[in-house]
């Protein structure tokens, strides 16, 4: 099977008690420190029949961005995949999901 000419990675992290996952063309350090650089974020192409809303959320949200800084501590998984997936948000209320040990603030509820 012939490789793609850029490598595709799925990045996980989380967002606002939520479960991002986008695919992307380049993913590395970043030179802030304590941050991940994604860059070519890949959307799908779908007919005008079927539309599907969380990517469109996303598209929405990261159609127009060049390159997003993920905080490390916020990143769940990165893989390098051969095929590309649906980009999606998932809830992680219930998610048995541990979060990377260190110094977080959490904003008291008024």
């Amino acid at each position: 099977m012939p490789k793609a000419d850029k490598p595709m990675f799925r990045i996980q992290f989380h967002n606002s008690n939520r479960i991002y996952e986008l695919y992307a063309h380049e993913v590395g350090q970043a030179r802030m420190a304590g941050f991940i650089e994604i860059g070519e974020i890949i959307f799908g192409e779908h007919s005008k029949l079927l539309i599907d809303p969380a990517e469109e959320k996303l598209k929405s949200e990261f159609g127009n961005v060049k390159h997003t800084y993920i905080p490390l501590h916020s990143v769940i998984r990165i893989d390098e995949v051969e095929r590309c997936g649906k980009n999606r948000i998932l809830d992680s209320d219930g998610a048995i999901v541990t979060s990377f040990p260190g110094s977080s603030i959490v904003p008291q509820k008024t």
